[in-house]
């Protein structure tokens, strides 16, 4: 931080948190990947003590998988918890748990639901719901890769959406024709396959224009985009989480190997949250220093602003430091 020519500093101090919770999902499937991606831009950030919480499967084991993710990242504090008991526990504490300064990690309706109840005591990163993919295609889609990504999401969750737009009305009969070919590899088929059908939705439009216009009020937690294109269209798009350009840029490449955080908002809300990143994990103080000759020349005007408002105290406070 510089002084200005009368000596005055003004600046942000940027500073990690103490302590914070990682939600890692599991139960029915493990996410070692979560765990990566909850606590590396912590680590990074410089955060001291990282709690993690994740549930255990049906036996009481936690997924082997997602343990060796934590201890490669060196996280020693772990608690087999998971659900909305698990958020309360690292919010409030418990005789067993410290509570912490912010919570994050995605999780089910329950968790997101805790989340947004304890946010205030502590933190939170986001609302992260249900999971969800929006892909807008032309006529130079192909449909297996189409198919392959609505399904990819779909298997998270039978609440999960799955949503194409497109300007083809050729392209959804091939793709439905595609995900009815695919589903007999799937392992957790019966799930996308309720998922599709309660949340999935297939929509045509005249323009690649009105196609983006819809992803815009939907601020989709993934959209991929899959037109000639795709460069072009990128500033067309004003919410999403994560923006997924061309065929060869599907939604797994961002949630294993590109390197952005997968941990993103959902549920309309990429309209005014961001993903997970290192500034998540930091929190910023202003400092403020105005030197004798600083003062002086806006003691006048800090006076009228707070006689204006009728805080006299605020003018006193001003008033009595004379030179």
């Amino acid at each position: 931080m510089e002084p200005d020519e009368y000596g005055n500093i003004l600046g942000q101090i940027h500073r990690p948190l103490n302590r914070v919770g990682i939600y890692v999902p599991g139960g029915t499937a493990a996410y070692p990947s979560s765990v990566l991606m909850n606590a590396i831009p912590a680590i990074v950030a410089g955060v001291q003590e990282i709690a993690m919480v994740t549930p255990p499967d049906a036996a009481g084991k936690v997924n082997p998988y997602t343990l060796v993710a934590a201890a490669e990242l060196g996280l020693d504090e772990i608690y087999k918890v998971g659900g909305a008991q698990a958020v309360f526990a690292l919010a409030y504490g418990t005789g067993l748990i410290k509570p912490v300064d912010k919570i994050t990690g995605p999780g089910n309706i329950y968790v997101t639901l805790a989340k947004k109840m304890v946010y205030g005591e502590v933190d939170i990163d986001m609302l992260a719901g249900p999971s969800e993919i929006l892909i807008v295609a032309d006529e130079t889609a192909d449909p297996a890769y189409v198919a392959a990504d609505l399904m990819s999401q779909a298997e998270h969750d039978v609440r999960a959406r799955s949503i194409l737009i497109t300007n083809c009305p050729e392209l959804p009969d091939q793709v439905e024709a595609e995900i009815e070919r695919q589903l007999a590899d799937l392992s957790r088929s019966e799930i996308v396959r309720e998922a599709l059908a309660k949340n999935g939705a297939f929509i045509v439009v005249s323009t690649l224009e009105e196609a983006f216009t819809i992803a815009n009020r939907v601020a989709p937690e993934h959209l991929e985009v899959m037109v000639k294109e795709p460069m072009s269209w990128l500033g067309a798009i004003r919410n999403a989480g994560a923006i997924f350009l061309g065929p060869y840029s599907p939604e797994p490449v961002g949630d294993y190997l590109a390197g952005p955080n997968h941990i993103l908002p959902t549920g309309g809300t990429a309209r005014f949250y961001s993903p997970v990143t290192v500034d998540t994990f930091m929190k910023k103080s202003s400092v403020i220093y105005y030197s004798p000759v600083g003062f002086d020349r806006c003691r006048g005007d800090i006076i009228k602003l707070a006689e204006v408002e009728g805080l006299t105290a605020h003018a006193n406070s001003i008033k009595v430091r004379r030179r």
